[in-house]
């Protein structure tokens, strides 16, 4: 037995299963039980199968454009995916540390660096950049339906620990913590806003760690003790005896209960509503028990299928939607129409696209044939998805969104497409009910005419995690610009303050959805910039009630003036830290 000393933040004493996040790296590493061995393994299989696929199509289109000699530049790639110490390798690994794909190949990523750092050739020295191409290309397949943390995590069968380097809130906000009892950081302190989210939620936590994510190995049986400020790695039967008799004594009591119903207000009484972001039914649920007022984003795109399946009919869609209504009343459900690009929907419905699968250099001009824009190119799919959705508002409380807006002219056309479902509905002896149609903010060409956009349209939701995206310039998967991603660059405030002013001389309801809404330090500064709605990951709104509650909007409304007065992400940071650190110390009585 082994104890980590670190820092208490959040009280209980569990124990489980260690999953490893290493958030730096953007890779999960878990343990997989015997039974999913053959399963991973074959992940593995298929994702270097599809990467060869990927890599003769590559070729075959650079032969045709550049000529032979640049297409065999691809050769080597192509020699490697046979190479015994890659795959094969990786392989060996899932089986032998019972861990995840992904985390395998990033291992035998790190163990071929090693090799080439020590060959003094320059030439082959380079030829890393070929590993970290192709390593590049396994994950990406192996990602295919899985790509977040969140995603990962549903995929653990048994009760877990979260172990990780850091954990950020809008992250934490995203785990599924009826699966994963408590969590270790190697960063962290008592304000820690990670911590009080740990509070919030009733987690035990233990933070400052400094290299638990190292030391401890994914499936170790370990108990998080935030009482005690310390992780125990392989305890007693004694130690885990003490953790199970925690577990029972900590049920939720009925004052809990009613504390995570209450509807969320800032100190003086502002009302703020919190709806969830869901993208399965089954989140309903945990939206439900979370205390979110409605369900402000479904991401209906999650119901196309995997490569080659069909996309579900009018009907099956139908009975969806008509679920999540009557699930939620009588909150109001919220959904989005399909949000995908072009390459993305032809590798969910197998649909041709006339050259298969891009490399991401050329595949860049498709990414902007997406959202509304894709959805009017495919009229019968689109007319199906909102005759369903109309039908689905009979039976409560329903709004339809259009993702990637960009202009009026696109909205008038889905609007007279919406128009000729209903006269489909109506002639088939369907009552239509009147449905309120709203767009996503999400680039900035909306934003600028946002005033235009809110005299077609009955509600706004601004769209966090693309709009600093497009209007930053900045691929958040490309990590050498990844760092340039910041929610409180001036130009993303200002555009907040732009849209909400349209909205508000209209008179039409706006929203704010993405992770900017999941943190409880900027969540205080939207309050403060004159925002009353959000939408969030289940997770966060406890904490979000929690944070609200210590708050006068008055002062909120203070501190967004310092702020947008300010003209570095810097300043704003210090600013804002330092205004909810001392808000949050002077007004701890509140609430």
């Amino acid at each position: 037995m082994q104890r980590l000393t670190g820092i208490g933040v959040s009280p209980g004493v569990v124990s489980g299963r260690a999953v490893i996040l290493i958030q730096r790296a953007h890779v999960l590493r878990y343990q997989i039980t015997a039974a999913r061995l053959g399963h991973e393994l074959d992940r593995l299989e298929e994702s270097r199968a599809r990467a060869r696929r990927q890599l003769v199509d590559i070729r075959a289109r650079v032969a045709r454009r550049r000529g032979p000699e640049m297409a065999a530049l691809f050769d080597a790639q192509l020699l490697m995916l046979d190479d015994p110490m890659l795959v094969p390798r990786a392989a060996h690994i899932v089986r032998e540390q019972r861990v995840n794909a992904e985390w395998a190949v990033q291992q035998v990523f790190h163990e071929f660096c090693a090799v080439f750092d020590e060959v003094a050739d320059p030439y082959l020295r380079e030829r890393t950049g070929d590993v970290a191409d192709l390593v590049g290309r396994l994950n990406m397949n192996l990602r295919q339906g899985a790509s977040t943390p969140r995603d990962l995590l549903r995929e653990l069968e048994e009760a877990s620990v979260l172990i990780a380097d850091e954990l950020t809130p809008s992250l934490a906000a995203q785990v599924d913590w009826t699966k994963v009892r408590g969590f270790a950081t190697d960063a962290g302190s008592r304000t820690y806003h990670t911590a009080i989210l740990a509070r919030s939620l009733e987690v035990p936590a233990v933070v400052g760690l400094h290299d638990a994510s190292r030391r401890i190995a994914p499936g170790q049986l370990v108990v998080i003790d935030g009482e005690g400020s310390e992780v125990i790695l392989e305890p007693t039967d004694e130690v885990l005896a003490r953790a199970a008799r925690h577990a029972d004594d900590r049920r939720p009591s009925v004052a809990v209960d009613h504390e995570r119903r209450r509807p969320a207000t800032t100190a003086d009484g502002v009302r703020i509503r919190l709806d969830a972001n869901i993208e399965f039914p089954d989140d309903l649920a945990a939206a439900r028990y979370a205390g979110a007022e409605g369900i402000g984003l479904y991401r209906s795109e999650f119901l196309l299928p995997g490569a080659g399946g069909d996309v579900p009919g009018e009907d099956e869609q139908y009975e969806i939607y008509r679920g999540m209504v009557e699930g939620m009343a009588p909150g109001p459900v919220t959904v989005r129409t399909f949000d995908v690009d072009e390459h993305q929907l032809a590798s969910r419905s197998g649909e041709p696209l006339g050259g298969g699968w891009a490399a991401d250099q050329e595949r860049g001009s498709r990414r902007g044939l997406r959202g509304l824009r894709l959805s009017l190119t495919r009229p019968e799919l689109f007319q199906a998805q909102v005759r369903a959705l109309m039908r689905a508002a009979r039976h409560g409380p329903l709004r339809i969104m259009f993702p990637f807006v960009s202009g009026v002219e696109q909205l008038r056309e889905a609007r007279r497409m919406l128009a000729e479902a209903a006269a489909d509905l109506a002639r088939r002896g369907e009552p239509v009910p009147s449905v309120p149609v709203g767009v996503m903010i999400e680039i900035p060409a909306a934003v600028y005419t946002a005033d235009f956009l809110a005299r077609e349209v009955d509600f706004f939701t601004i769209g966090t995690n693309d709009l600093i995206q497009y209007c930053l310039a900045v691929d958040r998967a490309d990590e050498r610009v990844s760092r340039l991603y910041e929610p409180l660059h001036p130009a993303i405030l200002r555009m907040i303050v732009m849209v909400r002013r349209a909205a508000v001389r209209r008179r039409i309801p706006v929203s704010l959805c993405g992770e900017m809404a999941s943190d409880p330090a900027l969540l205080t500064l939207l309050v403060g910039l004159g925002l009353t709605e959000f939408s969030m990951t289940p997770g966060a709104i406890p904490v979000a009630k929690q944070v609200l509650a210590e708050f006068r909007s008055d002062e909120l409304r203070a501190l967004a003036r310092r702020v947008l007065r300010l003209p570095t992400i810097d300043e704003i940071e210090r600013e804002l830290t330092a205004a909810v650190g001392r808000l949050s110390l002077t007004s701890g009585g509140r609430g």
